[in-house]
């Protein structure tokens, strides 16, 4: 994408590490951790995070809102332009959350609301969010909690080298997917979404889920939609082979050499590729409605 000079947001953090496995304000937050990554990655990514605490020295209790808190939170070292600029790979990434404040904004102005935009947080390997611990394990995520989004700094090099993923346009489509989850709790989606997974089954939940990290999806093709002036020759494909490579099917079948379903969280390859593609062809987060309808 070509944002030469572009702003970078204000709206970003860097925090210092060492924030572990402490729940700080009591055991609400660890168990909003729990609920946040069975949602986004199923029974599976609970696993791994239990057993990443017991090798760490957690307390695994803080997930389930008992025991006692762990290492003292992470703390805050920059912020604004001076997180932006701490290292060079953070740049482009405070552009892309620049663009969407100006991008949602408009489309959410043109519908007679406000965009209060989230505020993107850097962390080395451990932080701390107001849903609990920030692992580099869990990937990139969104904390209606505190409405920041949490990226790993190193997330786009296992992006590309990892999951084959490379490219600026790569990037840029991992931020808006997050912030199009701000669209969802700004709205109220997030909300109705947890709602209705509260009284359904596993199978019923994790498919009420793919349907709202689809309309994620969709959200960050209308924005790519939005800047279609910045886009490049071949920015496209790389958001296509980044919502293939992050597909359900694709990472169970990678990881466990066999694909169940019913335990999907995001979706296909297949569907989230299509869900991009909608969004942006559409350019309007009218063409997403569709993934949560009936909520």
């Amino acid at each position: 994408m070509r944002f030469g000079g572009r702003r970078t947001s204000d709206n970003v953090e860097s925090q210092s590490g060492g924030g572990g496995f402490g729940f700080g304000g009591g055991g609400g937050g660890g168990a909003m951790l729990f609920g946040l990554v069975f949602s986004r990655f199923g029974i599976g990514g609970v696993v791994v995070l239990l057993i990443a605490m017991f090798v760490l020295g957690g307390n695994p209790l803080g997930l389930m809102g008992g025991g006692e808190s762990g290492a003292p939170s992470a703390g805050v070292e920059a912020r604004g332009g001076t997180a932006c600029s701490a290292d060079p790979a953070r740049r482009f990434p405070c552009q892309v959350l620049a663009s969407t404040e100006d991008r949602w904004a408009e489309l959410l102005r043109a519908q007679g609301s406000d965009y209060p935009p989230p505020t993107l947080v850097f962390y080395p390997g451990n932080g701390q969010s107001g849903c609990g611990a920030a692992q580099s394990a869990m990937g990139p995520f969104y904390c209606p909690a505190d409405r920041r989004i949490y990226l790993d700094t190193s997330f786009f090099d296992e992006l590309s080298r990892r999951y084959g993923a490379p490219g600026d346009f790569a990037q840029a489509y991992v931020v808006a997917h997050e912030v199009g989850h701000h669209v969802q709790t700004l709205d109220g989606t997030e909300e109705r979404v947890r709602r209705a997974q509260s009284g359904a089954s596993e199978a019923q939940s994790n498919a009420i889920q793919v349907g709202m990290e689809l309309q994620a999806d969709c959200y960050a093709g209308v924005w790519a939609s939005r800047e279609a002036s910045a886009m490049e020759p071949g920015d496209l494909e790389e958001g296509m082979r980044a919502a293939a490579a992050i597909g359900d099917d694709t990472l169970q079948r990678a990881t466990q050499g066999v694909v169940v379903p019913e335990s999907f969280t995001h979706g296909t390859s297949a569907q989230r590729q299509e869900a991009l593609m909608r969004g942006y062809r559409g350019g309007n987060p009218q063409a997403c409605a569709a993934y949560t309808q009936g909520i």
